[in-house]
């Protein structure tokens, strides 16, 4: 157990070994779906090839969307990108950044779904059972089957059960001979996907790091905002609802002791504190103004510190003054009514 709770708190980290650990979740449960799937070609030379390229294909590009659904930056990427300029300005570089970050773990979950379908071989043997070269692998001059009819006993090829052109081809020579070319596909796959991965993390430091590196801390920046904004934003809501609800029990005691029924009345003691955190924002169209505020002109990352006076000058941004300042002499006038 102490395992687990160490892997969980470092999946929670940070947002990326989140994702990371989402990703490597998904991807063992696209193995899983597959082992549990139950495969069944329909053994027709029109079918066929339709079914086996759709379940090659089409659960990768399921599992590629879902890859984006459950990554949190997608609704902060889409917000970014469709804000107004407003007064700060978007970079496009940090944008690229955070979509080639999400492109990239959401492929590992359809890369091994692709990877465990070639290597297994049900998909290509059901979808180019028709393609086997009967010339070479059987006996193409067959005296009583037509070039449709061949076609027809070779889609019956992943069907063991109801295959009956053995005279043609054996059977197990076809699967074999499939099978063979989908796990060479297969570890090409594999190995074409460890290339293209080692060479984005290898050789991208080599070009531009810096470039990276701010693309990459601006991307944690946003992250972290919009985490303490909706923080603020639910604090202020909660201090809202603490006033109103206060100022309500308030209004119906005091209405209470109008129809003379003396109850005691009690201040609570946090109602001081909740209303210095609304920030002076204490209607709803207010809020709603700030908040329309926040979306089309963002505050510009720029920060202005005030600025500080010591005994020599200042401490800021301003110009200090040339010349030290003279002390005044303050004297005493004392006045007598005699």
């Amino acid at each position: 157990m102490d395992k687990f709770r160490m892997i969980f708190q470092f999946f929670q980290s940070n947002q990326e070994s989140f994702m990371n650990g989402i990703c490597g979740i998904m991807a063992l449960a696209s193995t899983q779906m597959y082992s549990a799937f139950d495969f069944n070609c329909p053994c027709l030379p029109h079918y066929n090839l339709a079914y086996g390229l759709g379940i090659l294909l089409l659960p990768p590009f399921i599992l590629f969307l879902l890859g984006f659904v459950l990554n949190n930056n997608i609704s902060m990427l889409a917000e970014e990108w469709r804000r107004p300029q407003g007064q700060r300005g978007k970079d496009p570089a940090v944008l690229r950044y955070m979509f080639c970050s999400m492109a990239q773990r959401a492929m590992i979950a359809p890369a091994v779904w692709v990877s465990v379908t070639l290597l297994d071989g049900k998909c290509i043997t059901c979808a180019f059972c028709t393609s086997v070269p009967v010339e070479t692998l059987g006996n193409a001059s067959h005296p009583y089957l037509s070039k449709e009819e061949i076609q027809r006993v070779l889609a019956r090829i992943p069907c063991k059960e109801i295959y009956n052109g053995q005279q043609l081809i054996a059977n197990e020579v076809a699967v074999r001979y499939l099978r063979c070319i989908s796990q060479a596909l297969g570890w090409c796959f594999v190995l074409l996907m460890t290339t293209l991965a080692f060479l984005v993390r290898s050789l991208r430091p080599c070009f531009s790091q810096a470039a990276f590196l701010k693309s990459r801390y601006w991307s944690h920046y946003i992250d972290i905002e919009r985490k303490l904004f909706d923080e603020t934003c639910a604090e202020h809501a909660r201090s809202f609802a603490k006033v109103c609800i206060q100022q309500f029990f308030e209004g119906m005691s005091t209405d209470l002791v109008a129809a003379r029924c003396h109850l005691p009345r009690k201040v609570p003691a946090d109602a001081g504190e909740a209303a210095e955190k609304l920030l002076g924002i204490t209607d709803q169209g207010t809020m709603n103004m700030a908040l329309k505020s926040w979306h089309r002109c963002k505050p510009p990352l720029h920060l202005h510190p005030p600025a500080l006076s010591n005994g020599n000058g200042w401490a800021g941004e301003g110009q200090p003054p040339t010349h030290p300042s003279v002390p005044r002499r303050e004297t005493a006038a004392y006045y007598s009514w005699v």
